[in-house]
């Protein structure tokens, strides 16, 4: 989480805009509603969930906290997108699958694993949903919906 965070910070401090960090220790139903009433009374603008896989499994009660908060969120997977929520910008899943076939198929064919080199991904998706930013009164404009490669009606 380290790099994500110092990342965010520095882009919050740019933007001249407040950070608040809440931490999720148990990942249950009932720390998400406390996380989510935290964010309400911290008055915050906007939501960016963390990456972290274990949120993953509670994405249907995250995003609909989020939409009951009324407060745009970005997510780090395309799941939460699929499953109402407002938007993501995650590494395409597909191009990871075929690097790793790729260096699969090398080993196979008798290359050393610690001779190819590591990949990192270098194509991530924008995919917004529209239904979800109606839900929350938001108007998503012509430029941003032109960039995004899948737009969820």
């Amino acid at each position: 989480m380290g790099n994500q965070l110092q990342v965010a910070q520095e882009a919050s401090r740019r933007l001249q805009m407040s950070l608040i960090l809440m931490q999720i220790a148990e990942s249950t139903p009932s720390e998400y509603r406390q996380v989510f009433a935290e964010i309400a009374r911290e008055r915050a603008d906007a939501i960016m969930v963390h990456a972290r896989g274990e949120l993953l499994r509670s994405r249907q009660l995250i995003v609909e906290l989020a939409e009951k908060s009324h407060l745009p969120t970005m997510y780090p997977y395309r799941d939460y997108v699929e499953a109402g929520g407002l938007m993501a910008y995650a590494l395409d899943w597909s191009e990871l699958g075929r690097r790793t076939a790729a260096d699969v198929h090398e080993i196979l064919n008798g290359a050393n694993p610690g001779d190819i080199p590591f990949y990192r991904p270098t194509k991530y998706e924008l995919v917004i949903n529209l239904k979800a930013a109606s839900a929350i009164g938001l108007t998503i404009s012509p430029s941003l919906l032109a960039l995004a490669d899948e737009v969820i009606e």
